[in-house]
């Protein structure tokens, strides 16, 4: 008897210490998770794509490996698992029982695939099981109801989980019965002060303007000693003028409706078989002992020290020996390319660093997706406002660029080199952060066919510009709206367009509105000066950010009169707020002028056919070798040239996010923009076709028919114009009958006489 009551004992004791052991092992797993999702860093390794840098996980590689493959395919959601290990642990160690072990296992994976695919816009890593679900099945609700309704009804869902996640957790109900009612406490408490509130100031509102009668509140900003700035109680929401131009017309630019900005359920997702093309970490170190081999071939001697894999390309830093010139190694690109059975190759020095790059195109490209640049807390959480989307560097990491900071953008490549796609890029990522009260678009589309999307939304300040003669003219009234918004912020005392509006915002804000006083006279009795008062416009301006896609055909037209206008944008117009992205597809001396270059010092190139091609927009060979669709080198304001691939978007995406702004309002266009009578007026001479009047036609008959000689650089000494324009009125000579055609050796006669 006493023996078996040991027995029962020595078993119970067992049973208790393997229940205390598998409590505290399963408590000891949950925070060991936590830790390694802590301390996950991108560069870390996990299922389906393998890096060779040295992992920095507490956890070390395998830490890392795990924590990558749960966090890159179900997200933040992931720390429900290790918190319930944790509290399961708990409840085991104390002697609790959990029930339902098998539904409580299936519930935590259903609600964390669940969250995972709701919320994956809200994602922080690459999410790619609630991106692919979230595809599948989410995408169509996405584009057909509003977005407010369905960030409702995901946090009612959310809401309604809470029971099952806590059945999951292994914990009562009770739970889940308190924070409900502190959910409802706390909005119901919100919507009391929220009503509170509007009834005390709908019953202070009388008084406020009583006070306003009694007492005006001044503010004065002396910029000039017979012109001040002065404010008065009142708000205008009109902008005037200051200068009454009829031609520049009147702009109004105020927010007359709430905007939502797009969601990202509007682009396309990547999915888990999109980063199936990555190179095994045996095949990556298989392909740099095969570079050095060929490297000694060539008599470079040297060490591959780090291998970095990306989307498109893999760059291998080389360590030359001593001794070793660079540009040696870098004119046996050709050579390596062969080598290596490679399309081709790039071969670049790293600024700072003793290595050298060389750039091997992978054997499978992985699409990189405008969506996953949105959604990257680089893009995500800038400040800024005009904020592009370039793509992704050759680590794979998302790359923007601040158009405010470069302040224009120069863009050349050849057809089919992802030049179009990458400007539509750039358009969707100003459109999905920025409102038509924040950023208007100026569209100048001379092929007719890249930016007629975008037609009527409310970004626009006129419809898109298809006519290179109205192009010009759009340009004449950026350059007038310019020195408008140059003499507003002059008289305002502020420096550039964000201190504009938000001495602006800070005045509406008060209730108050700005006036300056102006002298315009003396009087005759009292000899004092006579003082107006005119009403300053009280309305932020948004930025105005011109597209031109090809420069090429507005050269063609009236090279002189876009240099001239483009020149004065890229110097004056960055404090007030203008930006210009110009592309090309034809990147020559004559397109891109040492003008332009010289102020445009932020430029992309994409694939170019020829390394002259390349130094004309770089000042620096490497273009040439880039691979299309999208591979571009991006050079910020002059500094170091970086490699990237641009973000893929497609038509049916961009007509998706097109169809979501024009729903919510319609374009509200100036016609004094691209008004042809406005040709004739400013300080350029711009082109006119040859049906309208030209000023230097008349002056052009009377010098053939004095001297009796007709020829284009004849014309050109003489008014001293441009090719273009000096061959155009040889032409419209030659169709009127005043001079004939050109003979076998280019001369012409003149069969008229001067009257």
């Amino acid at each position: 008897m006493i023996e078996k009551q040991i027995k029962n004992g020595a078993q119970s004791m067992l049973k208790w210490l393997i229940v205390r052991f598998v409590g505290i092992t399963s408590c000891f797993a949950g925070l060991t998770l936590f830790a390694v999702f802590f301390t996950y860093t991108p560069t870390d390794s996990y299922y389906g794509f393998s890096t060779s840098q040295i992992s920095q996980n507490i956890g070390g590689y395998v830490g890392g490996y795990i924590a990558g493959t749960f966090l890159n395919y179900i997200d933040i959601p992931s720390y429900l698992i290790s918190l319930s290990f944790i509290v399961w642990g708990i409840k085991i160690s104390i002697g609790r029982k959990i029930g339902y072990k098998i539904i409580r296992l299936l519930s935590l994976l259903t609600v964390v695939i669940f969250l995972s695919t709701i919320f994956k816009e809200f994602s922080l890593y690459e999410n790619i099981l609630g991106s692919l679900l979230s595809e599948l099945f989410l995408k169509n609700i996405y584009i057909n109801y509003h977005y407010i309704i369905i960030n409702i009804i995901k946090i009612s869902i959310a809401i309604a989980l809470i029971p099952v996640v806590l059945f999951s957790l292994g914990l009562k109900n009770n739970y889940a019965i308190f924070i409900f009612k502190s959910i409802f406490f706390i909005i119901k408490n919100f919507f009391i002060k929220a009503v509170n509130l509007k009834n005390t100031k709908l019953a202070s509102g009388k008084d406020e303007e009583m006070e306003k009668t009694k007492k005006e509140p001044t503010i004065n900003t002396d910029s000039h000693q017979v012109q001040k700035i002065r404010t008065e109680p009142g708000i205008t929401r009109r902008r005037k003028s200051l200068i009454e131009d009829p031609n520049q017309g009147n702009l109004n630019f105020s927010e007359k409706y709430n905007y939502e900005l797009p969601s990202m359920g509007l682009l396309k997702l990547p999915n888990k078989k999109d980063y199936d093309a990555k190179e095994s970490h045996k095949d990556l170190q298989t392909k740099a002992r095969r570079l050095e081999e060929v490297l000694a071939e060539f008599g470079v001697n040297g060490e591959i020290t780090d291998v970095r894999p990306g989307p498109i390309v893999t760059m291998y830093e080389l360590q030359p020996s001593a001794g070793t010139k660079s540009s040696r190694i870098i004119n046996l690109a050709d050579d390596i390319a062969r080598s290596m059975s490679a399309l081709s190759v790039r071969i670049s020095s790293q600024p700072g660093r003793n290595i050298i790059g060389i750039e091997l195109p992978n054997k499978k490209r992985s699409p990189v997706f405008l969506s996953e640049i949105l959604a990257h807390e680089n893009y995500a959480d800038n400040e800024n406002s005009l904020i592009l989307s370039l793509g992704k560097d050759i680590a794979g990491i998302p790359f923007i660029a601040d158009l405010e900071k470069m302040p224009h953008l120069l863009i050349a490549g050849t057809t089919g080199s992802g030049k179009s796609v990458g400007i539509n890029s750039m358009i969707i990522s100003l459109l999905y952060r920025l409102k038509p009260s924040e950023c208007r678009f100026i569209l100048i589309d001379p092929k007719m066919l890249e930016l007629s999307v975008y037609e009527d939304i409310p970004h626009l300040l006129t419809p898109v510009v298809t006519d290179p003669y109205k192009a010009i003219v759009s340009l004449k009234w950026a350059v007038k709206e310019m020195e408008n918004r140059y003499r507003l912020m002059n008289h305002a005392g502020v420096r550039n367009i964000l201190s504009y509006n938000e001495k602006i915002e800070s005045l509406l804000e008060k209730g108050v509105k700005m006036f300056r006083e102006v002298t315009t006279g003396v009087d005759p009795d009292t000899r004092l000066p006579i003082i107006e008062k005119q009403e300053l416009p009280n309305e932020t301006l948004p930025h105005i950010v011109i597209i031109i896609d090809e420069m090429a055909d507005l050269m063609m037209v009236a090279g002189k009169d876009v240099e001239q206008a483009i020149q004065r944008l890229a110097q004056m117009a960055r404090a007030a707020g203008i930006h210009l992205i110009m592309a090309t597809q034809r990147p020559s001396v004559d397109v891109i002028t040492g003008t332009i270059k010289a102020n445009f010092p932020s430029r992309i190139s994409y694939h170019v056919a020829s390394k002259f091609d390349s130094r004309t927009i770089l000042n620096e060979m490497g273009a040439e070798q880039l691979l299309g669709s999208g591979d571009m080198l991006f050079m910020e304001n002059g500094g170091k040239i970086t490699r990237l691939h641009g973000g893929f978007v497609s038509e049916k995406e961009i007509e998706n996010v097109v169809r979501f702004i024009k729903k919510q309002s319609r374009p509200d266009y100036s016609k004094n923009i691209t008004a042809e009578e406005s040709l004739s007026s400013g300080n350029f001479d711009f082109a006119m076709e040859t049906e309208m009047v030209d000023e230097l036609y008349n002056k052009a008959v009377q010098i053939v028919l004095h001297e009796k000689k007709a020829s284009t650089s004849f014309i050109q000494r003489h008014l001293k114009i441009g090719y273009n324009r000096a061959a155009s009125i040889i032409e419209q000579m030659e169709k009127e009958g005043l001079i004939s055609e050109a003979n076998h050796v280019g001369k012409r006669e003149v069969l008229k006489n001067s009257a």
